[in-house]
């Protein structure tokens, strides 16, 4: 193996999958201690009241129970905000609480010897609540009148504040045309394979936790603050996720209340979310209502865009608070040049389930908002939707460039890859009777996260960097640790594809560790944001060039020529030329773990550690087109065709692009046609959910182009949301251009077949027909 890139850009088998497809994952509910005992979580039965008695003596006294805690005995336990918004007035929540701000908030927990002795036993808990009136909907929430979650703070407002240009009203004013909508985002549940769940271990006077954890670090900090023990007391180990999509990155109130009865038992417990549970329990997504303006001249040149965004966050804001709102806004120009751009943003409390991050954050639901507009402008002008985004788009040669809401977009080719799916997608034959049409939506997305000062500038209590550790054993094995988490994106993978290259090893010699805080670095946020490759990747790239010029030195001294002179080539370092004079890689790693030989200066051992704190946000892009059939008997949607043309920058591994992509895509329809979570006038979740099934997901053709980040060493963007952001947009313009009839009533997600059908009928979908 010569000085070249055989891994970066090879469609390598994904290493995680051998335990995964044979049945050998480490899922929480197969780790741990095998005598741990089983919790049950006491929730509440009304969205909003108070807990006036909870009788727990019959459970105390039940068959098997070894302990129940109530909110008398987590007083002061709470968790943090990592962001916090202008004017909000709370930066933590409790673990548990007497006063009742959703249907399903953690009351108390039961702990006993086997799951259903917990279970039996929490039903014998008393609860007696003092029930006041539910605030469901955002827009119900701020009415004058409305009834408040926080008496003390006078209003369910949490935040209230702009982004981008604050003169946008004259700049409308002005326009020749202006398109104003008002767009709802039906609230998305992550809805993974395997539910949340945690077990927690006291022994040895180290809590030890196993989580199914995007961010085990981040898990480790909360439960130390909620628990009051320092930091070196709490070991996380992350484990095999199945699903985590944002909604796994943090340690919620039930996961909290596990290791609190660890600890005061004395003894292993662990808990397991039921499927049941998960609607109202495990942060949902999207809940919000858009008034967007697009204005633009005579002949399609867009002027502004301003949007006024009223986002929904639940009983309290929660771990990431209004930062999905905020990502709202300040991506808000997409692709697109504008003369302003701003938006408002609010935030209000309901008695819902809190909200917080969801694959995509924020992107599909602004994407949803902009690219509707688009489309409808391009309908009253009678212009093509696809040339009038041209028309406006941002070329590679404006780029880098800044957009009106301060954001610096670094590379690509915008209007590349929207003509290439131009290209691609078709329209299905005229038959059956169905109407059909095709949409097109178009995106750039935020991925990396940093630098770790912006972070801090922006209100989030948190770090953008990750550290890499790439060692070479004895035997010239490599082992890298990284603070980033495997959650099913195929990071040990694509980790290991890097530094195979970067120091010139085989793959399979390189082992990566994950997901241990007593083992990895640390890593602030972990596992979201499409940063795991972008950040962590970028960290073990330096570190493995690093790690490679330190072997070349050392056989450089001991051959006695110049490092300029030499090359890696199948596991030995070689004179170029002379390719019998050489030494073995093992030769070299066994002399630096010695200390035999080495050049002036060169310590014993061969181990990198760097650490990346990138300069900047990346920006991935892609244009999505979609084919959809629509029944106007039935208000059916059925989407025949779908097409993706995404750039993530360098491509590390092509294959699984092209699952996240398609994986990601899938969720979005689902955004797009089935799936919301509805709660009842008095707060109560519905008991139906609908992800898509393979169904509803048809063949999805995914075209990858690669425009290297300047920003990232190595080139990567982010890929792992990227799929998420333009399906609702591509879909609700393809159903708009099916039935254009309808077209200013498509504002709202899911499009299910009773929202269209009552738009076909001229009734308001939200309303009961």
């Amino acid at each position: 193996m010569a000085d070249h890139h055989p891994y970066v850009g090879a469609r390598a088998l994904r290493r995680e999958d051998g335990r995964l497809l044979t049945g050998r994952g480490r899922y929480v509910g197969g780790v741990g201690p095998p005598d741990a005992a089983h919790a049950v979580i006491v929730r509440s039965p009304v969205a909003h009241g108070r807990l006036t008695g909870c009788d727990t003596e019959a459970a105390r006294s039940a068959a098997g129970v070894l302990g129940v805690i109530t909110p008398a005995d987590a007083a002061g336990a709470r968790l943090p905000c990592v962001a916090v918004a202008p004017g909000q007035r709370e930066s933590s929540y409790p673990v548990l609480d007497e006063e009742i701000r959703y249907a399903g908030q953690p009351l108390a927990v039961v702990v006993a010897r086997t799951p259903e002795a917990a279970r039996d036993a929490a039903d014998l808990i008393g609860l007696a609540v003092e029930e006041l009136p539910a605030v469901v909907g955002v827009e119900s929430a701020v009415r004058d009148g409305a009834p408040l979650l926080y008496p003390a703070w006078g209003t369910n407002l949490v935040t209230d504040f702009e982004v981008g240009d604050t003169d946008c009203e004259a700049a409308i004013a002005a326009a020749d045309h202006v398109v104003e909508m008002t767009f709802r985002l039906g609230r998305a549940a992550p809805s993974p394979v395997e539910p949340r769940g945690i077990a927690a271990d006291p022994s040895d006077g180290t809590l030890t936790i196993w989580a199914a954890a995007q961010a085990p670090h981040h898990v480790r900090d909360h439960a130390a603050e909620a628990l009051g023990l320092p930091l070196n007391a709490v070991r996380v180990i992350g484990c095999d996720i199945g699903g985590g999509f944002g909604a796994k990155e943090h340690l919620y109130p039930d996961e909290a209340l596990v290791c609190l009865a660890a600890l005061r038992l004395g003894r292993p417990v662990r808990w397991s979310e039921t499927r049941a549970e998960h609607l109202s329990a495990t942060l949902a997504a999207r809940d919000a209502v858009h008034r967007g303006r697009l204005a633009f001249t005579a002949d399609g040149g867009f002027v502004a865009l301003h949007c006024d965004i009223l986002g929904d966050l639940g009983a309290h804001p929660s771990n990431v608070g209004i930062s999905p709102l905020a990502v709202s806004a300040i991506m808000l120009p997409g692709p697109y040049r504008f003369e302003r751009a701003g938006a408002r943003v609010r935030a209000a409390v309901t008695t819902t389930t809190p909200t917080g991050s969801y694959r995509g954050f924020g992107q599909p639901e602004v994407t949803w908002t902009r690219e509707r507009l688009v489309d409808e402008a391009a309908r009253l002008l009678g212009a093509d939707p696809v040339e009038l985004r041209l028309r406006n788009m941002i070329g590679p040669d404006d780029l880098p460039a800044a957009t009106r809401t301060r954001q610096s977009y670094d590379s690509g080719d915008y209007p590349a890859a929207l003509r290439r799916v131009r290209e691609l997608a078709r329209v299905g034959p005229p038959r059956d009777g169905r109407r059909r049409g095709v949409g097109f939506s178009c995106h750039v997305e935020a991925t990396g996260m940093g630098p770790s000062m912006g972070l801090k500038a922006a209100g989030q209590a948190a770090g953008g960097f990750e550290t890499a550790i790439v060692r070479m054993e004895p035997d010239a094995s490599l082992v890298v640790h990284a603070g980033v988490a495997g959650m099913g994106q195929g990071i040990e993978t694509t980790l290991a594809q890097l530094a195979a290259d970067g120091v010139g090893v085989p793959l399979d010699r390189v082992q990566v560790v994950l997901g241990d805080t007593a083992a990895t670095p640390y890593s602030s946020i972990g596992s979201i944001a499409s940063r795991s490759l972008v950040v962590g990747g970028g960290a073990l790239n330096r570190a493995a060039r690093l790690l490679r010029d330190r072997i070349v030195a050392i056989a450089a001294h001991q051959l006695e020529v110049s490092g300029d002179d030499l090359e890696i080539d199948d596991g030995a370092v070689r004179v170029k030329g002379d390719p019998a004079s050489c030494r073995t890689l093992r030769e070299i790693a066994l002399s630096a773990w010695r200390g035999w030989d080495l050049p002036e200066g060169v310590p014993p051992g061969l181990e990198e550690r760097v650490t990346h704190d990138p300069a900047g946000y990346t920006y991935a892009y892609g244009a999505h087109a979609a084919a959809v059939a629509v029944d106007v008997e039935t208000g059916a949607v059925e989407v025949e065709g779908y097409w993706v043309v995404g750039d993530s920058g360098t491509l590390v591994n092509p294959a699984i692009v092209e699952g996240q992509l398609r994986g990601a895509i899938a969720q979005g329809i689902g955004m797009a046609l089935t799936e919301e979570v509805v709660h009842s006038a008095d707060g109560q979740p519905a008991a139906d959910y609908f992800p898509p099934t393979t169904r509803e997901v048809p063949n999805i053709e995914v075209v990858l182009t690669q425009t290297p980040s300047p920003i990232t060493p190595g080139g990567m963007k982010g890929v792992g949301e990227a799929g998420t952001i333009g399906p609702p947009a591509a879909i609700g313009n393809a159903v708009a251009a099916a039935v254009p009839e309808i077209a200013a009533g498509v504002t709202a997600t899911p499009l299910t077949s009773q929202a269209v059908w009552s738009l076909l009928r001229g009734d308001d979908p939200a309303e009961p027909g």
